[in-house]
């Protein structure tokens, strides 16, 4: 099944983040790294590095967390003398914030930050997620991480012009350019099929030859649909759960996502699915044009 690789889209990132913010102000006593792939880099063959880990650890003992910020699919955690540590949780990384510092590691626990306030636990089954150190802003900015990625969909900067102006120009399918983080940061598989549906548009259609009328429906339903998401806590399939540990409530939601053959709720057609930019993608072939 394709459906395994779910990742916490936007909706997700920011419940986490949400739930993250209790650790503002709480120190950092210590930080145990127990799986040190997880800071040393980002690809999927990543070598352990004793430094990386060194620096990791020694650079965030004592700093005071000063904000748990999400830009796209990433969480960054700013101290107070301006360290960052970026994170991104791929399939199965979970942070669990457990205040009472009581509960115990789990055996896919890979990192342990000991907070004057509890324990933030760093939890990934499959170990694709990373969590990187960096001692200021300027070291982050020269990996060129946030170079390509598009503005975030709530940002002020994120018009209907600019969207406009960033379909014309693209040959591909209008799912795939959703899913495109240079386009609008956040959105992958489950958001984009459900922001097709509920703009009524086919995921498959060319992007370019969109029309006024669909653009400006897509754009409403891009913010709609994440806001509905983050209200209702994010779509829990899988390994995503909350910083408490609970799960979303938007799965319920889904009105196309992993309901291909079942009826449209909207006009009982049978739900079609098909692959589009190596995911599988399902649509209603009578409600979306």
């Amino acid at each position: 099944m394709h459906h395994n690789r779910r990742m916490p889209e936007l909706p997700e990132v920011e419940n986490i983040r949400k739930g993250l913010t209790k650790l503002k102000g709480q120190k950092i006593l210590r930080v145990f790294v127990l799986q040190p792939q997880i800071v040393s880099g980002k690809g999927n063959l990543r070598r352990s590095s004793a430094r990386r880990t060194g620096e990791f650890s020694e650079g965030l003992k004592g700093e005071i967390i000063k904000s748990v910020e999400r830009r796209g699919k990433n969480l960054l955690f700013r101290t107070k003398n301006g360290k960052i540590v970026l994170a991104h949780l791929k399939m199965t990384g979970q942070f669990i914030y457990d205040p009472s510092g009581s509960v115990e590691p789990g055996k896919h626990t890979r990192i342990i930050f000991e907070l004057s306030g509890g324990n933030l636990f760093y939890n990934d089954i499959r170990r694709f997620g990373y969590v990187l150190y960096f001692p200021n802003r300027t070291a982050l900015k020269e990996t060129g991480h946030f170079e390509n990625l598009g503005l975030e969909p709530f940002d002020r900067k994120f018009t209907l012009n600019l969207f406009r102006t960033a379909l014309k120009n693209r040959n591909s399918t209008l799912k795939s350019v959703l899913m495109n983080q240079e386009v609008v940061a956040g959105i992958g598989n489950i958001y984009a099929d459900e922001i097709c549906y509920a703009a009524k548009i086919l995921p498959g259609k060319k992007a370019s030859l969109l029309n006024k009328e669909e653009i400006k429906n897509l754009y409403r339903s891009i913010k709609s649909v994440l806001k509905q998401a983050i209200k209702l806590k994010g779509s829990s399939i899988r390994n995503y759960r909350l910083a408490t540990g609970e799960e979303g409530g938007f799965a319920k939601m889904h009105q196309v996502y992993g309901r291909a053959g079942e009826p449209c709720f909207v006009c009982e057609t049978k739900l079609a699915k098909s692959v589009i930019g190596n995911r599988t993608t399902v649509f209603c072939k009578n409600c979306q044009k």
